[in-house]
């Protein structure tokens, strides 16, 4: 069996605890997903491959070049799921220039001033969504300004009137964000699946643990391989998805 990300991490004593806990059973996927693409913007993957100590220079919240590696891994997910006809629902931060709006984030990033700075310097907007998995026209964007999707957003009222029973969480960071999502998405009772080759974060340990923790807890932690086959087992057009149709003047 491939050894998880996090098992080089793991002492002898919490491989143990783990193996005797019952924790990290399977949950099982939903009938009605959703797939949830957290944060894939530039402010977190720079606009190429670019070695991470490079990167945070410019954008300091990057994470580099492991960005760049996971974003083939969510394309598929997103191709399939559109192929497929399940929602896909991106998520992306909101925030005034003048980033009063950023409250407690001002509190812990020392770098949040910088952020205007580099807007300046690039021709992308930190919190655009990156080209290469470009929201679609029947593709929702939820905007927000906390860790989680749920939080102060109108995600749980999406998944309500697509008749949404699970979500499929994708994006970053793996600590972060995603975590965060993962289990506002569990205490609502939706089933939940994590990407593990489809999330990323700026720090590999991190990365790791977090996805033992979901896994162990809150998630089924699995490759991307086995949700496209997942994916590929559900019955075409099952949602009414928004029709991607210019509103009328």
């Amino acid at each position: 069996m491939q050894e998880r990300p996090w098992e080089k991490f793991l002492t002898a004593r919490d491989k143990e605890v783990f193996a005797t806990s019952g924790f990290g059973a399977r949950g099982g996927f939903g009938k009605r997903p959703a797939l949830l693409v957290i944060d894939v913007s530039y402010a977190f993957c720079d606009e190429k491959p670019v070695p991470i100590l490079e990167s945070i220079r410019n954008w300091h919240t990057s994470c580099g070049e492991d960005a760049w590696l996971a974003i083939p891994h969510i394309r598929t997910l997103i191709d399939k799921s559109r192929e497929r006809g399940v929602p896909v629902i991106y998520t992306t931060g909101v925030r005034r220039a003048d980033s009063w709006d950023g409250g407690s984030w001002r509190w812990k990033d020392a770098r949040l001033s910088d952020d205007g700075e580099q807007i300046a310097k690039s021709s992308r907007g930190a919190n655009e969504i990156v080209a290469e998995i470009a929201p679609g026209p029947h593709d929702l964007v939820v905007l927000k300004q906390k860790p989680s999707g749920f939080f102060g957003t109108n995600l749980a009222s999406y998944l309500t009137l697509l008749g949404c029973d699970s979500v499929i969480v994708t994006g970053t960071t793996t600590s972060g964000c995603v975590r965060a999502t993962v289990i506002d998405a569990f205490s609502l009772n939706y089933r939940v699946a994590v990407a593990e080759d489809g999330c990323f974060d700026r720090a590999q340990a991190s990365h790791a643990i977090n996805l033992c923790d979901m896994h162990a807890k809150y998630a089924d932690v699995v490759k991307t391989a086995e949700l496209l086959d997942y994916l590929g087992t559900l019955p075409a057009g099952q949602f009414e998805l928004p029709d991607g149709q210019p509103a009328m003047a």
